[in-house]
């Protein structure tokens, strides 16, 4: 199927699945546009043996698209660049600590929790799985993805400082967890690295990407300085979440807490007295849109890669079922170990662990990393559980978050 050709149906069946969410379904886009695009993922591979034309060409749709190359060489950089674009700088550093120990010992925990979890249950299931590819699901599925969940907590009123908790933890915990499963990727072989070469190559990907990313931040706010054109101050800022991205990747840092960083730095100078108000304006609106659009796409392909899952999903059904509440109680005590440490120097909002957990939603990060694993045995286990955990994330948890919030919270929608 030729490229354009492949672009323009993909980009059909989302606007089809947004039109129809907003008419008929009416949840939020990014989780309506998830929904219709499972269903007509669905009904394709239902009508498979009845008209097989139809189920080949949803299958040849997704199967054209190349997933993790879109995700990790394309739309994660822009996505992550608008996310923290967006985020309050100065109630960041207020919880620069919940964030930092979250997106990093959280991370570590969640993903030992997962990994040795995984590894018990698929003995138990007569499914082996190697300890190296059961802590490879555990990395790939912990970082989390709020963007579907932030807008319902917003209209729940959930306290600012949550909302920032939840964003910046987000953001970075991306970042930390593609390097512990670039990490933990690179273990096999006949001579597997020794602690402290992976030590050195974490401390490198993690603290060349927060030096990188602020360098080229601070480079792209003195461009932005001495240029009025708002074409020019866009393109600046696309140059750094594509180029900029890339850029990391070239040099092995991390690429996505690069881009966090960059975003932090242009983000926080507009909040300030860096930017003029105008300027910052348009790259806010600008961004915001990008965002969103982005984030829509990116959903319904999530929802389109059913089809050509359909007989792996089939065959895993039941081991990856039984990962969902593995996955939830790995996030659970990921969050509530920190935050028990950290009492002394962080104030909490009522029903922390909780709501942080719950809004602590799997994503598109997690399917791409899943679908990037090299052939053998487990990746087709590992695929399922991943898609079916993302699915549960989309629709069960963020519907959910914001009643549960309010409830907790004590809060009313707002208008």
């Amino acid at each position: 199927m030729p490229v354009f050709t492949l672009i323009s149906a993909v980009i059909a069946v989302v606007a089809i699945s947004g039109y129809a969410n907003h008419k008929l379904v009416r949840l939020p886009d990014s989780i309506g546009i998830t929904v219709v695009a499972l269903l007509l993922s669905i009904l394709a591979v239902s009508v498979g043996p009845f008209v097989p034309s139809v189920a080949a060409w949803g299958a040849q749709v997704a199967r054209g698209v190349n997933f993790p190359a879109l995700v990790f060489h394309g739309l994660l950089g822009l996505m992550l660049f608008a996310g923290s674009l967006h985020v309050d700088i100065v109630a960041l550093r207020r919880a620069r600590w919940v964030v930092l120990v979250l997106a990093t010992a959280g991370v570590a925990i969640s993903t030992a929790v997962i990994g040795g979890g995984f590894f018990y249950l698929t003995r138990l299931l007569g499914l082996p799985v190697s300890l190296r590819d059961c802590l490879l699901f555990g990395a790939l599925i912990s970082p989390t993805d709020p963007i579907a969940a932030l807008g319902l907590l917003s209209k729940a009123r959930v306290p600012p400082t949550l909302l920032t908790q939840i964003t910046g933890e987000a953001l970075f915990n991306d970042g930390t967890g593609v390097v512990l499963f670039v990490v933990l990727l690179g273990l096999s072989g006949s001579h597997p690295p020794s602690v402290t070469h992976v030590a050195v190559l974490f401390a490198r990907q993690v603290l060349g990407g927060l030096a990188f990313g602020a360098l080229v931040g601070f480079a792209a706010v003195s461009l932005l300085r001495t240029v009025d054109s708002p074409a020019v101050e866009i393109l600046i800022t696309l140059a750094l979440a594509t180029a900029g991205y890339d850029a990391a990747a070239a040099l092995s840092i991390s690429a996505p807490i690069a881009t966090v960083v960059m975003g932090l730095v242009v983000g926080g100078d507009g909040r300030d007295v860096t930017l003029a108000p105008a300027k910052r304006e348009r790259l806010f609106q600008f961004w915001e849109l990008t965002d969103d659009l982005l984030n829509l796409l990116l959903f319904g392909l999530v929802g389109l890669q059913l089809t050509a899952l359909a007989p792996t999903v089939r065959t895993y059904l039941l081991p990856a079922a039984l990962t969902l509440p593995l996955v939830l109680a790995a996030r659970y005590v990921s969050v509530a170990v920190p935050a028990t440490l950290l009492r002394g120097l962080q104030r909490f909002e009522p029903h922390f662990v909780q709501l942080m957990t719950w809004a602590g939603l799997r994503g598109a990060l997690s399917v791409a990393l899943a679908l990037s694993l090299p052939p053998g045995r487990a990746r087709a286990l590992i695929v399922t559980a991943t898609y079916l955990i993302a699915i549960f994330s989309i629709l069960v948890q963020a519907t959910t978050v914001g009643p549960l919030a309010r409830r907790w919270m004590g809060t009313r929608e707002a208008a």
